[in-house]
């Protein structure tokens, strides 16, 4: 694999978990934390409420972290996870109260052969 294939934008990949579980029982608000805090330890960050993301790079990386999460879905809950391009990432437009502000930007991860 060349150097430069290595950091296409169109190869380096986002993992989106969407979901919405409920919280009515001390047990479902247990399992909702413990689904969120499963999320965290895998290197996913939180994007808004009920939204993370998690920055791979790779489709292959990708599609582990996409296996993780199926693995941890609780019983209870809607659960939506989704993956898109670095490129597709980097056209989306984040607004606060009507004024843009800038994407964070990809950490830069190591990798070790």
């Amino acid at each position: 694999m060349l150097s430069n294939e290595r950091f296409n934008a169109y190869r380096i990949m986002w993992v989106f978990v969407l979901y919405d579980l409920p919280t009515s029982t001390i047990k479902e608000r247990k399992a909702a934390s413990s689904f969120r805090k499963t999320l965290l330890k895998d290197g996913f960050t939180m994007f808004q409420f009920s939204i993370y993301l998690r920055h791979c790079p790779s489709r292959e990386n990708a599609e582990v972290h996409k296996k993780r999460v199926k693995q941890m879905l609780p019983k209870y809950g809607r659960v939506g996870v989704f993956v898109v391009t670095d490129k597709q990432f980097g056209n989306m437009e984040i607004f606060y109260a009507k004024k843009e502000i800038d994407i964070p930007q990809p950490s830069q991860q190591l990798q070790l052969f």
